[in-house]
């Protein structure tokens, strides 16, 4: 069993709290992801687990056993990096075999666990090669391979693909999302890019500001999002949002937006809150350019602002009297600036928030 757990985990700096009374349970051969903005805390974390950062307060125990004053080598972990921390003089073999040879083990178990890993992260005609004639992409596989190697019971990566180019990136998604299906370690992985997260891990863990503000599968969290942020961080393009005021009760609540746009809320769960003030999203995708209203689909009047093709869809920023927002639509030929179009929001994926705890109502 490697069942990670975070018990009140606390980190600061002299007055600064970088991670403020974390709580996390990460279940054995899990994959899960620690995904928010630069400075949220969650590199921290992600060391506090592998002991490279001592702990403020509260504790940490991977596989039952507190770790929280245990040297790294004694936590049952491996790391990867987000450099590729490779020996430029030896081998991939040296490098995979390399913390096997200071621990000491026996050569032909060091042996059959480098080509295993090999084998498993496609390595097997590389072995004799240095780093300098690889590409970024192997040399990452090799970082892999090297804390595979130890056979530990939990597998950190701190933005191991962050160095990559866009292509490599997502081809190294695909190799580890299968590799968490080969071995048996339980994998924490740390990005701050919200593709990476949804994309990758069995449940993420967002957060911001040093907490932890939702933990969900990643369908989860693009469909019932905590928070005002949460709503925001994931899904791209983000989430529009506009300020509003909710108007009347039950059957007949509705969300006035700036410029006099009313939406109705289907199948309301708020009650005798008229006059709320709130905040309303809705994701790009959930817009219409053109077509019909009917129950759900509300004819919202605006002028195109930017196009942006990408091929078989297209990114469109417009203005309405709500305020600024965007849209993705494959109607994107005869699109120009300035355009004047009819968009047609579906209330029923519409979010609404408190504006002032900014939590999801």
């Amino acid at each position: 069993m490697a069942e990670v757990v975070l018990t009140g985990v606390e980190k600061r700096f002299g007055d600064v709290a970088a991670v403020a009374g974390v709580d996390l349970t990460v279940r054995d051969r899990e994959f899960v992801i620690l995904v928010g903005p630069s400075g949220c805390g969650k590199t921290t974390t992600l060391r506090m687990i592998a002991g490279l950062e001592d702990v403020t307060g509260g504790d940490i125990s991977i596989g039952g056993r507190s770790v929280t004053h245990l040297p790294p080598k004694d936590r049952d972990i491996a790391m990867v990096f987000q450099s590729y921390a490779l020996y430029p003089h030896m081998t991939v073999y040296r490098n995979m075999a390399f913390s096997l040879q200071l621990r000491g083990m026996r050569k032909a178990e060091i042996d059959r666990r480098v080509k295993e890993a090999a084998a498993i992260l496609g390595l097997s005609d590389l072995l004799q090669r240095k780093p300098r004639a690889l590409s970024g992409g192997q040399r990452q596989r090799v970082a892999v391979g090297a804390a595979l190697c130890r056979q530990a019971g939990v597998l950190l990566f701190d933005e191991p693909l962050s160095n990559l180019d866009a292509k490599l990136r997502v081809h190294m998604r695909t190799e580890l999302k299968r590799l968490h299906q080969s071995v048996k370690s339980t994998m924490i992985y740390v990005t701050h890019d919200q593709v990476e997260a949804m994309t990758m891990g069995d449940r993420i863990v967002i957060m911001d500001k040093g907490k932890i503000c939702q933990v969900a599968t990643p369908l989860e969290a693009y469909r019932s999002p905590a928070n005002r942020f949460v709503a925001g961080f994931i899904g791209t393009p983000p989430m529009n949002f506009f300020d509003g005021e909710l108007r009347g009760e039950g059957a007949g609540l509705s969300v006035v937006l700036g410029g006099g746009v009313v939406l109705p809320v289907p199948r309301p769960r708020i009650t005798g809150s008229s006059g709320r003030a709130v905040v309303v999203g809705i994701r790009p995708e959930h817009i219409r350019l053109g077509g019909q209203g009917n129950g759900t689909r509300v004819k919202v009047p605006a002028v195109i602002d930017v196009v942006e093709p990408l091929g078989h869809e297209a990114i469109v920023t417009a203005r309405c009297d709500a305020g600024l927002l965007q849209i993705e639509t494959e109607l994107h030929g005869e699109l120009k600036p300035r355009q004047p179009v009819e968009l047609f929001f579906d209330t029923a994926q519409m979010h609404l928030f408190d504006r002032q705890t900014e939590l999801a109502l």
